[in-house]
Parts: C-alpha cells; sequence; structure tokens
C-alpha cells in the first residue's frame, strides 16, 4: 500500500461520531469505526450554541475527552473536513495511550462567548443532559 492510500486514522469528538448528525459523512466515505478511547488529559470541550462541541488543546487545566477513532481512506477526509462546521479543522491529537492521530479541533476564536463543557465528560454526556442535539 502506498503512504498516499494507507487509511488515515481520525479522532472525533461529537457529531461525527456513531448514530449522530454528521456521523453520515465518515460512513459516505467508507471510513470505519475502530475503537472508543479518550484524548490525554490536554483538551477543554466548548458547546457552539449547542449543535456541536470544539476541542480545544490546553496548556493547563485539560481533561481527558472521550473521542471515536476512525479509519478514514486518506480522499474522503477532505470531503469530511469540507462537512465540517466553519472553525472546526483537522489537527494533530494525542490519545491517552499516547498515540497521536489526526482529529477534529475548534479554532479558539470559536469557543469566545461559548459555554465550555469539559465537566459533562464529552459531547455525548452533554447532550444525556438534555443539551445540544
Amino acid at each position: 500500500m502506498s503512504p498516499t492510500s494507507a487509511p488515515v486514522l481520525l479522532a472525533v469528538n461529537g457529531t461525527l461520531m456513531r448514530g449522530l448528525e454528521l456521523n453520515p459523512n465518515l460512513l459516505a466515505v467508507h471510513a470505519t469505526f475502530e475503537r472508543e478511547t479518550e484524548t490525554e488529559t490536554a483538551y477543554r470541550l466548548w458547546s457552539i450554541n449547542d449543535r456541536h462541541p470544539a476541542m480545544v488543546r490546553v496548556r493547563e487545566g485539560g481533561r481527558a475527552v472521550p473521542v471515536e477513532v476512525w479509519s478514514v481512506p486518506p480522499a474522503g477526509l477532505a470531503y469530511i473536513l469540507q462537512q465540517e462546521p466553519p472553525g472546526l479543522s483537522i489537527g494533530k491529537v494525542t490519545l491517552a495511550d499516547g498515540s497521536v492521530v489526526l482529529g477534529v479541533l475548534g479554532e479558539p476564536i470559536l469557543c469566545e462567548d461559548q459555554r465550555e463543557i469539559t465537566s459533562f465528560g464529552g459531547w455525548r454526556a452533554y447532550c444525556a443532559h438534555g443539551k445540544g442535539r
């Protein structure tokens, strides 16, 4: 397999997760679910207008955020990113086991004046409290 055709691991923390609103975007590019895990304790999470989360790496005060890791064909990565809400991007995310994968991150400016939801323990937990979509 050439480097350009090897699947890419992508950590998702919000509406791309299984059963949620944007998960069909992963399925449309034939991505496959690999596992549930969490990030290292260096991230915080915000609810963006209760529509989707934004995860940001921080120097202090971070926690582990639950994520799903998906195996994505490289050609599908651009499609997924193009379907993401404005202010979300693909960057490197460190998982609890120390491995580094690509992941969906929020731009810090996107989080200004938004509700921080880190203490809820992830997007699914926040939604389970009757918040978010």
